[in-house]
C-alpha cells in the first residue's frame, strides 16, 4: 500500500509542470488576429453587450455588459458610484479585480460585469476592470 502512495505521489509531483504549462480557455476564431493570442488562458473575443449606465438599469438580472466611463467615488466596502454620459449607477468592485491598478475618478475605465437586480435597485457586479488610455 504504501508503495502504490509512493507511486502516484511521484506521478502528480512529475505531471504538476505539464499541467500547469498547458493553456486554457477559448478563443473567438471570428476574432481579429490581434485578439487571439493568448497567454495565460480565458475567453477572448466578445464580452457582453456595450451598453450605458441607464441601460443597464433596465436589463434584467445576470445579463453580462460591458460599460465605459469614470467611477467617481467609493461608498463603502467594495461599493462606488460609475458615471458615464447618460448617469450613475452604483457598482460592486472585490479588491481582486482591481489587478494592482490604481485608478482616480479621472481617469477613463471599462468595466465588465452582471447586472444585480434586487426588488427595486441595479447595481453591477464587476468581473473585469481596465484602465482606458
Amino acid at each position: 500500500m504504501k508503495k502504490i502512495a509512493a507511486i502516484l505521489t511521484i506521478l502528480a509531483i512529475t505531471a504538476a509542470p505539464a499541467i500547469a504549462a498547458q493553456q486554457g480557455g477559448f478563443s473567438d476564431p471570428n476574432a481579429p488576429a490581434a485578439q487571439t493570442t493568448q497567454t495565460t488562458g480565458g475567453f477572448v473575443g466578445p464580452s457582453g453587450s456595450n451598453t450605458t449606465a441607464a441601460q443597464a438599469k433596465s436589463l434584467s438580472d445576470n445579463t453580462y455588459v460591458t460599460l465605459r466611463g469614470k467611477i467617481e467615488q467609493r461608498i463603502g466596502g467594495d461599493n462606488y458610484i460609475f458615471r458615464d454620459a447618460s448617469g450613475t449607477i452604483n457598482v460592486e468592485i472585490d479588491q481582486k479585480r482591481w489587478n494592482g491598478q490604481t485608478i482616480t475618478p479621472q481617469d477613463t475605465v471599462e468595466i465588465q460585469g452582471k447586472v444585480d437586480k434586487d426588488w427595486n435597485s441595479a447595481e453591477i457586479d464587476v468581473k473585469q476592470i481596465t484602465k482606458v488610455k
